[in-house]
C-alpha cells in the first residue's frame, strides 16, 4: 500500500516536473508585456544614441539653411541690428544681372571640365595601377597625397609652378621656344590655371576609388571574355566600363558637388580675378557677403547653388541610374 502510494506520488511530481516549463515563461498575457518592455529599452537605447546626434545635425546643418532661406528675403549689411525684409528683390536683382549670368556660365564650365577630365584620366591611372607592376604602391601613394592635402598648401605649391619668371611652367615652354604666360594675373589663363590645380587635387582619389572597382570585378569574368576572343580595348568597353557604373554614378555625383563647392583653391590662388575671370558662384557668395557686406544677396545666390545641386542631383539618379549596372 504504501509502495503504490510512493510509486504514485513519484508519478504525480514527474509529471508537475514535465508540465513546469511549459509555464516558466509565464502566461501569454506576461509574455507580451515582457516583449513590450524590451521593446521599449531597444526604443530608448536607440534614442540615447541618435538623438544627441540628430541634435547635432538640426542645430549645425538644418537650422543655418532656414535661417539662410529667410536671409535671402531680407538685406542686411551685417552691421545693422535686424535684416529688413525685402521679398524678392535679391532673386530679382541676380536674374537680371548680366555679371551673375556670367558667373553662372563660368561655373558650369568649371564644373563639366573638371569632373569630366578628372574622371577620365582617374580612370585611366586606375587601370595602370591595376596592372602589377613593380612601384605601383608608391605611385598610388603619391597620387593621392594631393587629396590629403590643405587646399592652402597646393595653392602655394602651384603658385610658385605658375611664376611666369622662376616657376617650373617657365621651363616647359622654354624647352618650346615660348614664353610662359602670367597664369594667374592673365584673364585668359586664370580661370584654366584653376582647373588644372582642381583636377590635379581630385585625380588621385577618384583614381583609388575607381581602382577599389576594378579589384572587385571577378577575374572570372575577364578570363571568360579572353578565351572568347575579347582584346584588352573590348575587355574594357564591354565588361570592365560597364562593371564600374555604380562607381562612375557615385564619382559623379560626389567630384559634381565638390567641383559647385570650391573655394579655396580660389581664395588663395586668385581671389575671383583678375576682373573677375575666376569668379565662380561659390566664391560670389563668400564676396558679396564679406566683402561687399550684401549678406541678402549671398544668401539668394546659395539658395540658387543649393537648388541647382538638388536638380542635377535629382537628375542624375533619375536618368543616369538607369544606366548603372549593380
Amino acid at each position: 500500500m504504501s509502495s503504490g502510494a510512493s510509486d504514485l506520488g513519484s508519478r504525480s511530481a514527474l509529471s508537475i516536473g514535465a508540465r513546469r516549463p511549459a509555464n516558466a515563461g509565464g502566461t501569454a498575457s506576461e509574455r507580451s508585456i515582457g516583449a513590450i518592455r524590451r521593446r521599449r529599452r531597444g526604443y530608448l537605447l536607440f534614442a540615447a544614441f541618435a538623438l544627441p546626434n540628430l541634435a547635432l545635425i538640426a542645430v549645425f546643418s538644418y537650422w543655418p539653411i532656414i535661417e539662410n532661406i529667410y536671409l535671402s528675403f531680407t538685406t542686411w549689411d551685417f552691421i545693422s541690428p535686424s535684416a529688413d525684409w525685402a521679398g524678392l528683390l535679391n532673386y530679382e536683382a541676380l536674374f537680371s544681372s548680366w555679371s551673375f549670368s556670367e558667373v553662372l556660365f563660368r561655373t558650369l564650365v568649371w564644373v563639366v571640365v573638371v569632373v569630366v577630365v578628372t574622371l577620365v584620366l582617374g580612370l585611366a591611372l586606375a587601370l595602370l595601377f591595376s596592372q602589377r607592376i613593380r612601384g605601383t604602391t608608391a605611385v598610388q601613394t603619391l597620387a593621392f597625397s594631393p587629396h590629403v592635402l590643405s587646399g592652402a598648401a597646393i595653392a602655394t605649391i602651384w603658385l610658385l609652378i605658375f611664376d611666369p619668371n622662376l616657376g617650373l611652367s617657365r621651363l616647359l615652354f622654354n624647352a618650346f621656344g615660348a614664353d610662359s604666360p602670367s597664369w594667374t594675373t592673365d584673364s585668359s589663363w586664370a580661370l584654366w590655371a584653376l582647373i588644372i590645380v582642381s583636377i590635379w587635387k581630385g585625380l588621385g582619389f577618384v583614381a583609388i576609388v575607381y581602382l577599389v572597382g576594378i579589384q572587385q570585378i571577378p577575374a572570372e569574368v575577364l578570363e571568360a571574355a579572353s578565351i572568347d576572343g575579347a582584346g584588352r580595348w573590348t575587355q574594357f568597353r564591354r565588361v570592365i566600363f560597364p562593371l564600374l557604373s555604380p562607381t562612375t554614378f557615385f564619382l559623379v555625383i560626389t567630384q559634381t558637388i565638390s567641383a559647385f563647392q570650391s573655394f579655396d583653391v580660389i581664395a588663395m590662388m586668385t581671389k575671383g580675378g583678375p576682373a573677375g575671370s575666376t569668379t565662380t558662384l561659390s566664391w560670389f557668395i563668400y564676396d558679396e557677403a564679406f566683402n561687399r557686406s550684401n549678406v541678402g544677396v549671398s544668401s539668394a545666390a546659395s539658395m540658387i547653388m543649393f537648388v541647382v545641386l538638388m536638380v542635377i542631383t535629382v537628375l542624375q539618379f533619375r536618368f543616369v541610374e538607369r544606366r548603372v549596372h549593380y
